[in-house]
């Protein structure tokens, strides 16, 4: 349903539109409960003069009047059943059935010896039943009408029957009454319009309110759970289904007790545990804790249940000590520098000296080799803070690894034979061509270092997902594999398998995936180790 930008018509005070639309069905059930109301009239005053009409005025001055007046009555009435089934002209139509309430209730008062047979009452109801039927429409022109008749009744009495002329008075105050009648069916009607008009506006309102909060439970970091008193589980949002597992389809109800078990233990504590809410509790499955808020100012009404994933705030947390970290290491790794080159120059220097003996030169050896160790952990640092500087541009994925062999093989001094490339299709990635050379790289030498150097020892294969949407970039390598002490470590900074590693490798390869809105994952095989990318097709 849509509900924002809802443009409602502009009414002037007191009135509403011909029924259309939403109104429709109401405004003509409500004609046709009138209609019943004037079938009924007629039906009971032919019945009254039937059988009490010699000791009442109904019919006194001309019964064979009256009694034509009310068979005739009668028939409209059930003719405008008709015309009412047929929704033609609403406003039309009450206005007409209301003249001829009029016209037929003046001929009915007039057969009945005139003002003083009562008969001028029904108009009454007729007035205030139309009123509130138009919604205050035309009511004051339904009192002038039956104004007008009735004096023009009592006037033709007057001058034509020699009636005395002081029943002018009860035709007045008859008279007086139809007009406020009308005006208190006109007020009553302005305040259902208003009412209307509110409650519409509300059901709009309560209608973007719920997609909003539809739309915030859905997207939040914590999962979301609604129960009742009896730990019935109302709403859910996708956050705690990945959580928890997904709900139990095909049911009219799931409780936190088939669910959850253990969440729903805690629930229980907490209900009968009266006082302050209680904040996050122990975790009760994998490393999901629960917090939970009541509804209203009674727990017996329910709760809402925030679940919290403790390895995400863990991770976040671990991710704002490791910015710091990387700041700090990227100015020390600046002031490093320098003292680096001094030292690298000045074994260099040494081991251009005359005479040097085999311990010098084993000591010098040993000076490059820590000193080269030490300059590539400072570019990596270094690497850390611009991670984020991605430039990505679309190319062709088959033709970027091809280049990337033949160059990996030549600088690594290996037989180009050790790759072998499985490319289904050729798709175009969204990348940084340097961060992706970048990727390959670090992947490609801990393939190549921790495989059997032969033929087709790492494979590189690309296949497409999602409908062509998603990238997938697999290296793999015939070697031992990772073992499942080291594998959750394996992304981690300045962990290392490697003599002479730093440690940052991977780390960086996923920092810079990340900064090009890709993935880098291990998928655990049953021979040698898979790293994968996913990343965004052009």
């Amino acid at each position: 349903m849509s509900v924002a930008g809802a443009q409602r018509p502009v009414l002037w005070e007191g009135a509403v539109p011909a029924p259309t639309g939403e109104h429709l069905d109401s405004f003509w059930r409500s004609l046709f409960y009138f209609n019943v109301y004037r079938l009924f009239v007629a039906l009971l005053l032919l019945m009254t003069m039937a059988i009490w009409g010699a000791h009442l005025w109904f019919g006194s001055r001309d019964p064979t009047l009256f009694a034509v007046a009310n068979i005739v009555y009668l028939v409209f009435s059930v003719a405008s059943f008709v015309l009412i089934s047929a929704r033609w002209r609403f406003n039309l139509q009450l206005t007409f059935q209301v003249a001829a309430d009029v016209g037929f209730i003046v001929l009915l008062i007039y057969a009945s010896s005139g003002i003083s047979s009562g008969l001028g009452l029904l108009l009454l109801t007729t007035l205030a039943g139309a009123g509130l039927i138009s919604r205050g429409r035309l009511t004051l022109f339904y009192a002038a009408l039956a104004s007008i008749g009735v004096l023009l009744e009592q006037t033709y009495e007057v001058l034509k029957l020699d009636v005395p002329e002081t029943q002018f008075v009860q035709a007045g105050l008859l008279s007086a009454a139809y007009f406020a009648i009308a005006w208190l069916a006109h007020a009553l009607a302005r305040y259902t319009v208003a009412s209307e008009q509110l409650a519409a506006q509300r059901e709009i309102d309560l209608a973007n309110m719920e997609q909003v909060n539809q739309l915030v439970i859905r997207d939040m970091q914590d999962g979301v759970l609604v129960v009742d008193e009896r730990g019935v589980i109302r709403q859910c949002n996708a956050r705690a289904e990945r959580l928890l597992g997904s709900l139990p389809r095909g049911r009219g109800e799931a409780t936190l007790a088939e669910f959850a078990p253990a969440l729903a233990s805690q629930f229980e504590d907490w209900s009968r545990n009266a006082g302050v809410d209680s904040g996050p509790r122990t975790p009760f499955r994998n490393n999901v804790s629960a917090r939970f808020v009541r509804i209203g100012g009674s727990r017996r009404v329910g709760a809402v249940i925030f679940l919290e994933d403790q390895t995400r705030i863990q991770a976040e947390a671990r991710q704002l000590k490791l910015a710091a970290l990387g700041r700090l290491t990227a100015n020390i790794a600046h002031e490093v520098r320098n003292p680096l080159g001094a030292i690298s120059h000045a074994a260099q220097l040494l081991q251009e000296e005359p005479g040097m003996g085999e311990t010098s030169a084993r000591l010098i050896t040993i000076i490059n080799e820590n000193s080269r160790r030490l300059d590539r952990m400072v570019n990596d640092v270094l690497r850390l803070n611009r991670g984020d500087r991605a430039h990505r541009e679309r190319f062709k994925l088959v033709d970027f690894l091809g280049g990337f062999v033949d160059q990996f093989s030549q600088i690594e001094k290996i037989d180009p034979g050790v790759f072998r490339t499985e490319c289904a299709t050729d798709p175009e990635v969204l990348f940084d061509r340097s961060h992706l050379n970048q990727v390959m790289w670090n992947l490609c030498r801990n393939a190549l270092r921790h495989s059997r150097r032969g033929l087709a020892s790492i494979v590189v294969r690309v296949s497409v997902e999602r409908a062509g949407s998603i990238v997938k970039l697999d290296v793999i390598d015939d070697g031992p594999g990772v073992t499942s002490e080291t594998r959750a470590q394996l992304f981690e900074p300045f962990f290392t398998t490697a003599a002479g590693g730093t440690g940052l490798g991977l780390y960086i390869a996923r920092e810079v995936c990340e900064a090009n809105g890709a993935t880098l994952d291990y998928v655990e095989t049953a021979r040698g180790a898979q790293f994968t990318v996913q990343c965004w097709a052009g």
